[in-house]
């Protein structure tokens, strides 16, 4: 049995991550978690109430959103009814990251789904922050469906990286378990600025990789760009990438792709999945 949080804050957006991790699961035995968090208020905002009637104020929130997350519950099974699943929604009043950290620990949690604001958005950000700091901030697997995304079974997956770093087997388990069960061909990509030779030790990390995958479809690309952005994007087209995955340990070369793009030139937030694999 899986266990899943969706992060909702009841917009159109999260709705989106909602139904991709239902159709993504579809087949697996899953308990979805659906966490609503209030955040806390600032000492400021709370100056002017009693101790009373800030406990009244927060119960009452509580007891307003658990309801709405039933809602969201009742309107799920009416229309995705799979009897593999089961769902448990979660209202609490904390700090955006505290929050997720425990229900993680607590719930023994497979992996985070999160809706993204996309390009479309925000302004010069691709990644929305709450996003943003799960990713950085949370040892966990996470999926990101940005608001354009459509579920399609991912058939190929663009795995970018620089081979400096080694990487770990509990790390690359979800991607090849998802690859495995989807039978996806994993594209796994390297972009340099000019063409230049592994080193030693890329050329072992790179080795490690055609090993680990050998039971799975995979290839390697060596692409030359100046900007990693726009050869990612140019990548993504030619080869009809379903989902693009990157391990959050090498995060200089993470940063880059997911949090400063020219979005005017960047599509691929707006529709493409990413998978961000933890320890």
């Amino acid at each position: 049995m899986r266990q899943i949080l969706i992060p909702t804050d009841f917009s159109n957006n999260s709705w989106n991550a909602i139904t991709y991790g239902l159709q993504f699961f579809k087949k697996s035995r899953c308990t979805f978690y659906l966490l609503h968090i209030i955040p806390i208020f600032s000492f400021s905002e709370s100056l002017n109430e009693s101790a009373n009637s800030s406990a009244d104020l927060q119960e009452q929130l509580l007891i307003e959103k658990q309801a709405e997350l039933q809602k969201v519950i009742d309107k799920i099974e009416k229309k995705f009814l799979n009897p593999k699943h089961r769902f448990i929604g979660v209202a609490v009043y904390d700090f955006f990251i505290d929050a997720i950290r425990k229900q993680v620990l607590d719930k023994q949690i497979d992996m985070i789904i999160m809706g993204t604001k996309g390009a479309s958005g925000l302004k010069k950000v691709a990644i929305g922050s709450n996003t943003g700091d799960v990713i950085t901030k949370v040892k966990c697997p996470l999926l990101a469906i940005p608001e354009n995304s459509q579920y399609i079974r991912p058939k190929e997956i663009a795995f970018p990286t620089d081979f400096q770093m080694g990487f770990d087997l509990k790390v690359l388990y979800t991607l090849l378990e998802i690859a495995g069960r989807y039978k996806a061909i994993i594209r796994v990509l390297y972009i340099s600025k000019k063409k230049e030779s592994l080193s030693l030790e890329q050329t072992k990390n790179k080795d490690f990789l055609h090993d680990y995958f050998s039971d799975l479809e995979h290839t390697f690309h060596f692409v030359t760009g100046n900007k990693m952005e726009t050869a990612i994007q140019s990548f993504t087209e030619r080869n009809e990438i379903d989902m693009i995955a990157m391990v959050a340990k090498n995060l200089n070369y993470f940063q880059r792709i997911l949090f400063k793009p020219e979005v005017e030139e960047i599509s691929y937030h707006t529709k493409i999945p990413f998978l961000v694999l933890h320890e």
